[in-house]
């Protein structure tokens, strides 16, 4: 671009500074508006039922503007070193599992299946628990009371671990190579700093001891560490902390693409909307329930709940639900005829509601899917939901008969 400055070279370069502190004043008070905006659209399901369709096509527009303002040399690329084998088809079994810390009840009776290339993302407050439950998940901590059991060929990246284990007086290149001037990305040999300026590290910054650098930088390190571990089973710990809008969207890119199981705590809706199929979410008093979609998903849900469920009747008796451990208590310590017939019919109907819940949940993870009427969109969900609650009672039936079964011999 030309431009004409009048007067002299002094006066040229008065004016150009001038120009230049006037457009990063304009450039701070854009950025602080797209602040706000982001900080809107993020709000989740608020922002969006509102359908302020033209302040949402003007959040597009200013977030494209500050793209092509930016000077960066190029974008971030996130790779995952993906494994080459796969994990067994059942990943994580978790059984019953009971677990306090100090007089806090952080798990009661907590139960999850986890297959092979599910995307699970975990919610609650600050202190619920959330990282404790994936160190039980993964084995590092045992719980007080049920049984966690990992499945075959598991290769585990651990965002956590590598950030407990961060070595801040070492160079950024030395923790990612290992001291190797070459590292293995997806079967192919990259030098450590080309590849860390994948990460939006120059080469000077990738020769930089860690204890010099910020947080967002810190975690750009921890997470190209991490994707240089080959996995089948990405376990993510905040990972969006401190992260730069560009390396996040790379990062919610990849992890869209990414094949293997992933696990992923966040406080970041947005994220969570972007990458995760189901969600776990701590409602209080140890009770951890799962539910199908993303943060918006869920939050859509609890307030489809609040608008239809009225309070319950005073004096009103709660209702027993079918399978509940006081009818097995009720019964005699060996199993009728007909509790016997029961059982043995109960692993049939469990793996039918699986594969229900399979077909269910590849119709609803269709982008297609959301191109229908929104009538029909929350029937699926519905459906979902309730052929899930189906199958938690059947498991939960099978566990006190068996162990009534047990009981008796």
């Amino acid at each position: 671009v030309m431009r004409s400055w009048p007067g002299g070279y002094r006066d040229f370069l008065r004016q150009k500074q001038k120009a230049n502190r006037d457009e990063d004043r304009q450039n701070r008070e854009f950025d602080k508006k797209l602040a706000e905006e982001e900080a809107w659209i993020r709000q989740g399901i608020k922002a969006r039922e509102s359908r302020n369709e033209g302040r949402v096509r003007a959040l597009e527009e200013m977030r494209e503007e500050r793209a092509q303002r930016i000077a960066r040399p190029r974008a971030p690329k996130v790779h995952v070193n993906e494994s080459g084998q796969l994990s067994g088809r059942k990943v994580i079994e978790v059984r019953n599992v009971s677990h306090k810390f100090r007089e806090q009840q952080l798990l009661d009776g907590f139960s999850l299946r986890v297959m092979r290339g599910e995307r699970i993302g975990i919610i609650g407050n600050n202190g619920v628990g959330k990282t404790t439950l994936l160190r039980i998940l993964l084995g590092e901590l045992e719980p007080d009371r049920g049984s966690v059991k990992l499945g075959t060929n598991l290769e585990i990246g651990y965002f956590d671990q590598l950030r407990r284990e961060l070595d801040t007086s070492r160079t950024v290149a030395e923790i990612v190579g290992e001291g190797r001037d070459y590292i293995n990305v997806n079967g192919s040999q990259k030098h450590v700093v080309g590849y860390l300026t994948d990460f939006l590290f120059s080469a000077k910054r990738a020769m930089t001891r860690v204890s010099a650098l910020s947080g967002g930088e810190r975690n750009r390190v921890i997470l190209a560490k991490l994707f240089t571990l080959p996995s089948n089973l990405l376990v993510l710990d905040e990972p969006t902390n401190d992260l730069d809008v560009e390396t996040l969207e790379a990062l919610e890119a990849r992890l869209t693409a990414y094949e293997g199981t992933l696990l992923v705590v966040s406080h970041d809706r947005h994220f969570l909307d972007s990458v995760v199929t189901s969600t776990l979410v701590f409602e209080g008093e140890g009770t951890v329930k799962r539910y199908t979609g993303g943060y918006s998903d869920w939050a859509r849900l609890q307030h489809s709940l609040a608008t239809t469920d009225g309070p319950q009747k005073k004096g009103q008796k709660s209702e027993k639900k079918p399978g509940s451990s006081d009818t097995v208590k009720a019964s005699t310590r060996k199993l009728s005829y007909k509790l016997q017939r029961e059982l043995d019919g109960l692993p049939n109907t469990i793996e039918a509601l699986e594969n229900e819940i399979a077909a269910l949940e590849k119709t609803v993870n269709d982008p297609g899917f959301y191109e229908k009427s929104r009538e029909e969109i929350n029937d699926r969900f519905a459906a979902l939901e309730s052929l899930r609650t189906q199958l938690e009672l059947r498991l939960e039936r099978w566990e006190e008969l068996e162990s009534a079964r047990g009981s008796a011999s």
